[in-house]
């Protein structure tokens, strides 16, 4: 087995070209490996095993009023930073993260979105009330789909 580099020994101009080709690519995590050593980079998310939330995942929430609806997103809308499968709860046997009614603060979780195999936790980017949850459990979605409204 070859020796791991020491922390010394990394290359930062590969870091760099790596973090680059995730920004390109919208690429959550890249992995490269050559004569017995390897260097991952990773942003946002983590791999998990059955269905435990990942690393929380920025959330756009949609503009103030008057800030133009042009693209059918309810204001205070939380949309999905990713294409994926929607899930309200952890597991089939466990309540919803959140509903509709229930008050939430900021980084709490409101649901998960799947990906590629990686559950990718969607966090609240504000405090606020759930309005209107807007997907049901095992819905697929696309990137920018409004998932609930946040008051």
């Amino acid at each position: 087995m070859a020796k791991s580099p020491k922390a010394t020994d990394i290359d930062a101009d590969a870091v760099r070209k790596l973090a680059e080709l995730l920004e390109e690519t919208g690429l959550t995590e890249i992995e490269y490996s050559h004569d017995g050593w390897a260097l991952r980079v990773s942003k946002g998310a983590t791999a998990v095993a059955a269905q435990v939330p990942a690393a929380p995942l920025p959330v756009a929430a949609t503009p103030d009023a008057g800030a133009g609806g042009d693209q059918g997103v309810p204001q205070g809308a939380v949309t999905s930073p990713m294409v994926g499968v929607a899930y309200t709860s952890p597991d089939p046997d466990s309540p919803a993260f959140v509903k509709e009614g229930d008050t939430v603060k900021e980084g709490d979780t409101l649901m998960l979105v799947e990906a590629m195999k990686v559950f990718n936790q969607i966090s609240a980017p504000r405090a606020g009330t759930v309005k209107k949850i807007l997907v049901e459990s095992g819905t697929p979605v696309e990137f920018g789909e409004p998932l609930l409204i946040l008051e």
